[in-house]
């Protein structure tokens, strides 16, 4: 899965463009994907590994909406923190969590 993901086309410099690369990660919402090849950057969400079975992390997409909501942020308009632009809101949770 990892090699799939980071897997880099010199071709292809938007991995959307690319026939090859077949799944997506979305750190912000620790979620992965199968690309959907149409011309667009769409995404179809999966729950288990696609070549060995294994289940994939519960995604985080419906936290990261309830978390801007706690904070009073809207993403549809308003700047989203930059903590909130990658992984970092919840794998700082993570640990403290421990």
């Amino acid at each position: 899965m990892f090699e799939n993901v980071s897997r880099e086309c010199p071709a292809h410099p938007d991995r959307h463009d690319c026939p090859d690369a077949l799944i997506e990660y979305i750190a912000k919402f620790d979620e992965y994907g199968i690309i959907v090849h149409d011309g667009g950057t769409s995404i179809s969400a999966i729950r288990y590994c696609p070549w060995c079975g294994s289940p994939l992390p519960d995604s985080k997409r419906d936290r990261w909406f309830d978390e801007l909501e706690r904070l009073g942020v809207d993403p549809s308009s308003d700047d989203i923190p930059e903590q909130f632009q990658s992984d970092a809101w919840w794998s700082a949770s993570k640990i403290d969590e421990r």
